[in-house]
């Protein structure tokens, strides 16, 4: 008998990314997910049958991690459009960082919602890429770094309840996980290992804060393409797969590539994409997440990239005239610290390579780190 054949990818989107910001102001006026989306499919890549519509989670799948009184807090604000005082100093809603919107509620429980949706379609194996997901700063108790919900640690829970027990999760995020950390950090069966700028906020994730299951490498300013491949290959597969876990989740957050306004690191989205293709063989579910990711060009190209990757097409040198228009249409209002528009940005997704040399300190942290893993 011939094995079946493996199923096609998943894309869990929604249409709420593309009508629903942060503010004016805010990081996160930028569209993200609805770009990834409309390139998609210029391209081809999209199938209908690929694509699922992420529920909304309820309150009574939310309080399974975060605590009851502050899914009370955030349905609340949410529907007065109204934080008081006692919510910003409780729960951290209404704070520049965790401002009112009218979708604040319902936006982020759109994302945990397609997170325990994922773990369901990952019973029996396969890929799924969910890119509104990777909200890796919530905390069970209160809002955080633009985070409400935590849907990373969802996304962990509902692997577990679906065949899943041991599941490792690689976060490339700008900054540190410090929300998915709080939840598993002291989990045995849940490998976390975090690459994020040192010093960026929320200035967590020492070397030394790790151990066996938790290992947290900060990485220098400027970090680059030559230094992301040595983390790949010297530090995440070989933990990666001596873990051998059930499940895979990658946080794939856009905001370590050097025209990000938010962090100081050097990488083309080809780092991005060499690590989402080098960890698809490693388990039998795979799910991949966004994440940060501040400039809406580089997402955009990026997140979509990481789609092709996820299939296995190719990506074109050039972009044809309909998904060029989709970059074209783009806007980076209020911005004070992005760079304007390269032209490459709406002719082609892929970032010319950022190679350098590799930092000193960056090997002797990856040695201590497998030192810490056993490996």
């Amino acid at each position: 008998m011939t094995a079946e054949p493996a199923p096609a990818p998943r894309f869990i989107g929604s249409e709420i990314y593309r009508g629903s910001s942060y503010g004016a102001w805010h990081p996160l006026r930028v569209p993200r997910v609805s770009t990834v989306m409309d390139l998609s499919r210029a391209l081809g890549w999209l199938e209908r049958a690929q694509y699922v519509a992420s529920p909304r989670a309820k309150k009574a799948a939310l309080t399974a991690w975060h605590d009851p009184d502050y899914i009370d807090a955030l349905i609340r604000v949410a529907a007065t459009q109204t934080a008081t005082d006692e919510d910003r100093a409780t729960f951290h809603l209404g704070t520049v960082t965790n401002p009112v919107f009218p979708e604040m509620f319902t936006r982020p429980a759109t994302g945990a919602g397609g997170a325990l949706l994922a773990g369901e379609l990952l019973k029996d194996g396969g890929i799924v890429f969910q890119p509104g997901g990777g909200t890796h700063h919530g905390l069970p108790t209160r809002a955080n770094g633009f985070c409400y919900l935590n849907d990373p640690a969802f996304a962990i829970l509902s692997l577990r309840s679906n065949s899943a027990p041991r599941v490792a999760y690689i976060d490339i995020d700008a900054h540190h996980a410090d929300g998915v950390e709080h939840g598993f950090g002291a989990d045995e069966n849940c490998l976390l290992i975090s690459v994020h700028e040192a010093g960026l906020w929320p200035r967590t994730g020492t070397v030394k804060s790790s151990h066996a299951t938790k290992l947290n490498l900060p990485v220098r300013r400027g970090f680059n393409d030559t230094e992301m491949a040595v983390v790949l290959h010297d530090l995440i597969l070989p933990v990666v797969t001596a873990f051998k876990p059930d499940a895979v989740v990658l946080q794939c957050g856009a905001d370590a590539v050097e025209e990000d306004p938010l962090s100081h690191l050097s990488l083309s989205n080809n780092a991005h994409w060499a690590v989402v293709e080098a960890l698809k063989p490693i388990a039998p579910r795979y799910l991949v997440l966004g994440g940060g990711g501040y400039n809406p060009w580089s997402v955009g190209r990026l997140w979509t990239g990481v789609w092709a990757t996820l299939n296995g097409h190719d990506i074109p040198d050039a972009l044809p005239q309909c998904a060029e228009a989709v970059l074209r249409g783009l806007r980076f209002e209020n911005n004070r610290r992005g760079r304007n528009p390269d032209p490459h940005w709406f002719t082609t997704l892929r970032d010319p390579d950022r190679p350098g040399s590799v930092d000193e300190m960056l090997r002797q942290d990856i040695k201590m780190l497998r030192s810490i893993s056993g490996v």
